[in-house]
């Protein structure tokens, strides 16, 4: 059985908990909801009181020292990533980390050169990469329901630009590691990652992060993704696939719902469900604990190298933009 304890109580580690007792309440017995980490005592007791879990801590440190540990959920900041990824590590323990995986590509080379010299799974909670609608969409390109692909455009937006998380360049602020990583996803579990060009355009706040983004990937083979982010207004959060005899509408790039197929008369052909979840978060959960017990040190729903690759991408796009984190 796999003892999880979350390091960190804000609002996402929240979600994971209710997971988990989501999880716990459908029968699942693979796993113990064991420990949380804050850095109040007090706001950790209160985490675990409200969620179940059996001890709690006023450190993550203190926490990481507990051998009973063993896969820890990384619900931070992304700046803070790289440095709570190595402290898991060096004591010894598991970790699924949320997005983004780190600040730039050179943290996350570094943790998870860390993890594969220390035989420890390592693995990034980038939830749409481990969902069923993942295999489903990629199933129906494949059927050739919609003919040859040739273009798809994705979309995430949210009004979130007052976060301060977001706002603050030292925070790794701004749109892309926080939304327009949902695109980029989308666009590589979509078409793959043999991108011959990216151009972009982007808008910059006046302490120096992207607000929002515009981005286009060019395929080697002629296809394209068109894809926009932004923390600064609402989004219908759709993902359109083109084909030559017909198209698919995704519903919701960030948790999909729904898949809608239309043929050449742009009438509906075919509609798919979104399996019945708990939050989502499951998925990435059930890839870990598959993972500890066949001994694997990463999940092949989103392997070490493709997070590189993401976070290389993004790194490049920060880059072009001139954007450099304090600390790079």
């Amino acid at each position: 059985m796999v003892r999880i304890a979350i390091l960190g109580a804000g609002n996402i580690a929240g979600i994971m908990a209710e997971t988990l007792n989501g999880m716990k309440a459908a029968g699942n017995d693979r796993f113990f909801m064991y420990a949380v980490a804050a850095r109040d005592k007090k706001r950790a007791e209160a985490f675990a009181h409200a969620y179940g879990f059996e001890k709690f801590y006023g450190s993550y440190e203190e926490m990481v020292q507990d051998d009973r540990v063993d896969l820890v959920y990384i619900a931070t900041p992304h700046s803070h990533h790289a440095d709570h990824i190595r402290l898991c590590l060096e004591h010894g323990k598991h970790v699924l980390c949320e997005k983004s995986f780190t600040v730039n590509a050179k943290q996350a080379r570094e943790v998870l050169h860390m993890a594969e010299e220390k035989k420890l799974l390592l693995t990034e909670a980038i939830w749409t990469r481990y969902m069923p609608m993942r295999k489903m969409i990629r199933e129906e390109i494949d059927s050739g329901i919609i003919g040859r692909t040739c273009m798809l455009t994705a979309n995430l937006g949210y009004s979130i630009a007052g976060k301060e998380r977001l706002k603050k360049p030292e925070l790794a602020g701004g749109a892309l590691l926080d939304v327009g990583v949902y695109p980029l996803n989308f666009a590589v579990m979509a078409f793959g990652d043999d991108i011959e060009g990216i151009d972009s355009s982007v808008q910059l706040t006046d302490l120096g992060v992207d607000a929002q983004e515009s981005i286009t990937f060019r395929y080697r083979d002629g296809r394209m993704a068109v894809l926009n982010a932004t923390m600064t207004g609402m989004s219908d959060r759709k993902g359109i696939i083109y084909g030559d005899k017909g198209y698919m509408e995704i519903e919701n790039i960030n948790n999909p719902q729904k898949i809608t197929v239309y043929g050449s008369d742009r009438e509906i052909v075919k509609e798919i469900a979104c399996p019945e979840q708990i939050t989502g978060y499951e998925y990435e959960v059930e890839s870990c604990i598959e993972a500890l017990e066949k001994g694997w040190i990463e999940c092949p729903q989103m392997p070490h190298e493709e997070t590189i690759r993401m976070m290389e991408m993004m790194d490049g796009l920060r880059k072009s933009w001139g954007i450099t984190y304090p600390g790079e």
